[in-house]
């Protein structure tokens, strides 16, 4: 790789030198995403990452883009504001402002301007793969696959806690639920587990007591929780601790895990198991993958925000460094120049090591960035990865398994062309 990332930058020499090169016309890119609602926490505390990313390009004097540098501009839009708003600001983005790359968390509220984006061309970065398809060729999902990477954690608590075997899963009922409920379904299948409780809720739901209670009520050894947005997430470890829950628990996130142990105990978290580390985990230390210097950037980021990391604070920074470097190979911002730069190779390293761009199988185009990713467990009250699992082994091996439940459920890409309605998918809790 030819560009040093901002955190490696920092941590390499403790501050950012500016260069004396004349600036010109900035650079924007637009962030839109839940900032508002149940996901908000997912866009904060991803924008406050980009500002950090941003933060480190300007001090250095901008993007170098055919021998001229350039300020990058962050711009905003909160995409739980309806479908009508979205579209307008995504509109004035592209038409007005003229960003180079839209980051977006994805899913139910980002979906109805995808036609419009897609036939501008606009390059387009999602944290959920399963919004990909034929239909969105310049849409990528580089740094999260989720939630393809759920498996892992399904498998190393099979080799662990094999005396563990009966599931409750439960996940709400959307373009980000559901997908990851396939993907639980399956993990658990492939590894011989027995799901004896599924329940699926609406994304607006508050009913964390009442869920939990239906899935105890069949005596399960492990809990299941998908990939709730945080304050259900939050609300379903808190009802399991307090009716009196001991088995393990099985998440794709634990944000804010702190508060969670806090309301519940340490001995009830360490039974935690999910997919997300702080980046001064010692297993990412000394690492030569594309995100360099893991603990640089979360040391900065927890002085700026404190208290404030969660799944996706590095995610959407590591996006810009990988389209930074593309652009620096492209010597361009012009979209599809720079999702042919990032596409040059079938392999290339992201977060947690080499990946390589795969999903036809299951998105009909391979524009996501699919390798290893880690397991979490709670250790001495902080996030811990306790292994890197394959998530494109377990995919060589189940690829088929999956294709079925993402079928069943409605996920499979040319399901998802004609939409249904998540509604009809959802369980009603019995009374």
């Amino acid at each position: 790789m030819s560009s040093v990332s901002f955190a490696q930058r920092l941590a390499v020499s403790g501050t950012l030198r500016m260069l004396g090169t004349q600036n010109h016309s900035p650079v924007r890119i637009g962030f839109v995403t839940p900032l508002s609602g149940p996901e908000a926490e997912w866009g904060h505390q991803g924008i406050d990452g980009c500002r950090i990313w941003a933060d480190g390009i300007n001090a250095s004097g901008g993007l170098m883009i055919a021998g001229r540098r350039h300020r990058v501009e962050i711009v905003l839009h909160d995409s739980a504001l309806g479908a009508e708003r979205t579209l307008a600001a995504t509109r004035d983005m592209v038409e007005r402002q003229r960003v180079r790359l839209i980051l977006t968390l994805g899913g139910d509220s980002f979906a109805p301007v995808l036609p419009y984006l897609m036939q501008k061309r606009v390059l387009v970065s999602t944290l959920l793969p399963s919004d990909l398809s034929p239909d969105t060729p310049y849409m990528i999902a580089p740094a999260e696959v989720h939630p393809l990477f759920n498996v892992t954690g399904v498998e190393w608590l099979a080799r662990a806690v094999p005396q563990a075997r009966r599931v409750a899963l439960c996940s709400q009922s959307d373009r980000l639920g559901l997908p990851s409920l396939a993907v639980y379904r399956a993990a658990f299948e492939a590894t011989g587990h027995d799901m004896v409780k599924e329940l699926r809720y609406a994304p607006s739901a508050t009913n964390a007591e009442e869920i939990v209670a239906a899935m105890l009520a069949e005596q399960p050894d492990v809990l299941c929780f998908c990939s709730a947005a945080p304050p259900m997430m939050q609300a379903l470890t808190e009802a399991a601790h307090a009716q009196g829950f001991a088995g393990e628990i099985l998440a794709c996130t634990a944000d804010d895990y702190p508060r969670m142990i806090a309301r519940t105990s340490p001995e009830f978290m360490a039974k935690y198991t999910f997919q997300f580390p702080d980046f001064d985990d010692p297993k990412l230390a000394d690492t030569s993958f594309f995100f360099s210097r893991p603990k640089a950037f979360f040391d900065s980021y927890n002085r700026q925000y404190p208290g404030k990391w969660n799944a996706v604070s590095w995610e959407y920074a590591s996006v810009l460094d990988l389209w930074h470097n593309a652009v620096e190979l492209a010597d361009t911002t012009a979209p599809v120049s720079v999702l042919a730069a990032m596409k040059r190779r079938q392999e290339m390293p992201h977060a947690f090591g080499p990946a390589r761009w795969y999903g036809t199988p299951l998105f009909g185009i391979d524009n996501a960035l699919v390798g290893d990713w880690p397991v979490v467990k709670i250790r001495d009250g902080r996030a811990r990865i306790v292994e890197f699992g394959s998530v494109l082994e377990w995919l060589d091996a189940h690829e088929a398994r999956l294709k079925l439940h993402m079928t069943e459920l409605g996920q499979m890409w040319h399901q998802r062309l004609s939409p249904r309605s998540s509604a009809q998918s959802e369980i009603s809790l019995p009374a």
